[in-house]
Order: C-alpha cells, then structure tokens, then sequence
C-alpha cells in the first residue's frame, strides 16, 4: 500500500478529467481528500476505491512504459517429412525457451500432420523475435 498523496491536478490527469470535475467529486463527497492549506490532497488508495482499479504508485512508472508490440502469425509448411519437422520444431522451441532475464516472452506451437506432410507454426511474440525465427525456419528450410 503506497502513501502517496496525489493534487488534483495530478488525478485529472491520471484520470483523464477536468480539473473542475475531480474537484467536484472531491466536494460532493464522492472522492475522499484531505485539505492541506488552500489545496486538496487525495490518497493513493482512496484513488484506487474510486477508480476501482490499480493505479501506478508513481508517475514516473506510468510515463516510463514502453510501446508494445506483438505479431501473431501462422506458418503453414506443405511437402515438409517427420525428420526436418522435429528438428525445425526443437530450433523454435529452444529459441522460446532460452529467453534471458527482463526479454519478453516468445510463445510457439507447432503441429505436424504426418499423414498430409504438413506443419503448422503459431507464432506469438515480439516484431524482432519472430522475424528472427522467420530467417531461422527459412535457414532450416533451405538447407
């Protein structure tokens, strides 16, 4: 539990609401503050009961996220035999599974159908990694 103190200003803009609103709310009883000289002050966990969601303990967590961005994508290999199969399959799963500390997670299945000599990879991850498993699977492919 954080004892951050927040101004109105500052739940506004979390908010994303006038000034005059979150005062008005302040007023009305409805956002409990407390009065520290001519300013309110509303408290980290009163904020969170009156969103009724988490909110960052400081703004500069908030402001400091990055961007993401994920691709999904299916691969559909045709004429592919049981041997190149499992070996393209343990490269991905390997590439998956030796992520290091703070890396974003990388997701892969795969599913061979003997019978029609198919493989299907469902990629789900990062835009770098899976264009990285792209040239991985084109090298396995071509060889």
């Amino acid at each position: 539990m954080s004892d951050r103190l927040y101004s109105v200003e500052q739940v506004a803009e979390r908010l994303g609401l006038h000034v005059r609103t979150v005062r008005n709310y302040v007023r009305d009883g409805r956002l409990p503050a407390v009065r520290i000289g001519k300013q309110y002050r509303i408290a980290h966990a009163d904020l969170e009961a009156f969103t009724g969601r988490p909110v960052p303990a400081s703004h500069d967590e908030a402001v400091s996220r990055e961007r993401h961005c994920e691709a999904s994508s299916i691969v559909e290999i045709e004429d592919i035999d049981t041997a190149t199969a499992d070996r393209l399959a343990s490269l991905l799963m390997s590439a998956a599974t030796s992520r290091g500390p703070g890396e974003r997670p990388l997701r892969i299945q795969t599913v061979h159908d003997k019978d029609r000599a198919r493989l299907k990879v469902v990629v789900l991850g990062g835009l770098a990694d899976t264009a990285r498993l792209f040239d991985y699977m084109e090298g396995v492919l071509t060889s």
